[in-house]
């Protein structure tokens, strides 16, 4: 990941004011630590911290067309780049970066080519023939951009909050598959897909349709000159996507550089569900693995610095951005600059366990609707923010666009969870891995219950971030919480403890505001949590809140019964689940 500021539209264009950009510039160097750049035009400027990751040797940013009119500052990858060269024939190319293709693309087609791009990215180019300028962030939100406006008309666009909110009078969150136009001075959507609709889809669902759809998303990941690994839970999201790097890397043109044995890398408590899934797996695949682990007391101190990197005080959000955040600096220091993990998958195929609540398959569609919309505030804020605090890139296979058109487009029946005929959540993508002659993962990987990675680093670490905010928070603090903060008001001391910390670093009402609030259970949307009632009196965000549904769910008596859940195979662990489920 890279780190773009652009402030377009100053009235001071001093010295003063370029020395001012480069220091907010560099508050985003985290993001970008092997170079720095910056454009300046009359009253604009461009502004970039550069990750380097295809092309390290000449895509320094701004990035340029032939005649340096048309500037372009980008945090991203394009995957198809390649591609669009050759739509771009009549044009000279200074750089072998994917991300020159946008400033070529702008001269050919104009404002309309954002959809051409195959990748994740927020950018701003600049037009210095027409004093115009666009910006635009991917389809899904995978990168972030925040957009803000100063007290002189000056438009603000920044990777990161730290970067414009002491600077801007109110800032938001860029909207994901969005174009602001400075021609038209709004945001319009460029992304329409069929499923932004909401409408319920009646496709067919063909396993080697799907399967091949997450191979080609795997392997355009592989695109890179320098060395990458994959996260490993041993969760059947990372597995899979471990597995299908394994297959396909030695064809890679980064096998040529780094070789072919894959590197993988988990972290946890000792001990922990996520460190003997992932080691099992790991083995099974063949790759390098690296195991790191840590104490609920190291991340406790680790926390403040979280927040201030994520830019959120949503609990669940803390809660997995912490070990994530640990994690990426023990990789990074190993020499690996991008890792591909699982994001998406649960958002998009109702993986989380309340979907065993969905009482059909419409509120059920349309519930992973609002999940996949609402990525850009949770999953994909922690995979991109946590990991470049470090300079680490994280690249996610699940949200690639062809890949979610396919699986939203699947009739939600075939995505329902019916245990009454072994259906667990996702079985439509277990089912697509499933190859018995050429095995992707063992059986029992591949239909292992869904574990949310906080859970799964150790279930003492989210218990221990309650008790430390318990000596942190008072009664009577949480009693009068609604009066120190009105908006999106903490219900809980850990939620309390948290806020408090994202205050410090982010004071401003803008800056509050663009986080999501609400009621959730097991990582639900607001509106999923009338699917059953008994939630309303349990809102917690972790996966142990799905009473009846988690092997290890907040319940003693379910805990004693599960101790010794089988191995074996899916159907025999559906039906342990099921009797210990019948005692709560």
């Amino acid at each position: 990941m890279c780190g773009i500021l652009a402030v377009l539209g100053c009235v001071d264009s001093s010295q003063a004011k370029r020395s001012r950009i480069i220091e907010l510039s560099r508050r985003l160097r985290h993001r970008g630590p092997d170079w720095s750049g910056l454009h300046c035009f009359e009253n604009c400027y461009l502004a970039h911290q550069r990750l380097a990751i295809v092309d390290p040797t000449s895509g320094d940013q701004p990035l340029y067309n032939e005649d340096k009119t048309v500037v372009v500052t980008v945090n991203g990858e394009i995957y198809n780049h390649k591609e669009l060269r050759e739509k771009l024939k009549g044009h000279q190319f200074r750089t072998g970066s994917d991300c020159e293709v946008i400033a070529h693309l702008y001269e050919e087609y104009g404002e309309e080519f954002v959809d051409m791009l195959d990748g994740m990215f927020s950018f701003v180019l600049l037009d210095t023939r027409s004093k115009t300028f666009i910006a635009a962030r991917d389809a899904i939100g995978i990168t972030p951009l925040y957009m803000g406006w100063g007290l002189d008309g000056s438009i603000w666009f920044a990777s990161e909050m730290k970067a414009l909110s002491d600077d801007c009078e109110r800032f938001v969150s860029f909207l994901p598959g969005h174009i602001y136009s400075s021609k038209q001075g709004e945001l319009r959507r460029w992304y329409n897909p069929p499923w932004f609709t909401e409408m319920v889809p009646s496709g067919s669902y063909d396993p080697l349709v799907l399967r091949n759809a997450f191979e080609k998303a795997v392997t355009k990941r592989l695109m890179t000159d320098v060395p990458f690994g994959v996260l490993l839970s041993g969760g059947l999201d990372s597995s899979l996507v471990a597995a299908v790097a394994c297959r396909h890397l030695a064809d890679s043109e980064a096998a040529r550089q780094w070789g072919s044995q894959l590197h993988t890398f988990c972290v946890g408590l000792k001990g922990s569900p996520d460190l003997s899934a992932a080691r099992e797996v790991a083995d099974y695949l063949g790759t390098r693995h690296h195991e790191f682990h840590f104490t609920v007391q190291e991340g406790i101190d680790a926390l403040e610095e979280v927040i201030y990197h994520i830019e959120t005080y949503d609990v669940t959000t803390i809660r997995a951005s912490t070990p994530m955040f640990l994690m990426s600096r023990k990789i990074k220091s190993l020499g690996v600059k991008m890792v591909l993990s699982g994001e998406g998958s649960d958002e998009i195929f109702g993986g989380y366990l309340y979907f065993h609540k969905a009482p059909n398959k419409k509120e059920f569609h349309e519930e992973t609707c609002r999940k996949i919309k609402a990525l850009h505030l949770y999953d994909c804020l922690r995979a991109n923010k946590s990991t470049s605090a470090w300079g680490l890139e994280a690249r996610v296979p699940f949200l690639d666009k062809e890949f979610i058109n396919i699986a939203m487009s699947i009739d939600p029946e075939w995505k329902m969870i019916r245990r009454d005929i072994g259906r667990i959540e996702k079985w439509i993508l277990r089912n697509a891995f499933d190859d018995e002659k050429e095995p992707y993962l063992p059986k029992h990987i591949l239909y292992r219950q869904k574990e949310q990675f906080s859970d799964g680093v150790g279930y003492s670490w989210i218990d221990g971030l309650k008790d430390h905010a318990e000596k942190q928070v008072t009664d009577a603090m949480l009693v009068n919480a609604n009066f120190i903060y009105p908006e999106n008001t903490p219900t809980t001391k850990e939620a309390y403890y948290y806020r408090t910390i994202f205050e410090k670093f982010f004071p401003k009402n803008a800056a509050r505001s663009t986080v999501p609030g609400g009621p959730s259970v097991a990582c639900s949307t607001a509106k999923a949590v009338e699917w059953d009632a008994a939630w309303s009196k349990n809102l917690d965000p972790s996966g142990r809140a799905a009473l009846g549904v988690h092997v290890a769910a907040y319940d003693e008596k379910l805990n004693a019964k599960i101790a010794n859940v089988p191995n074996d195979s899916p159907q025999e662990i559906k039906v342990t689940v099921e009797k210990a489920a019948a005692v709560v």
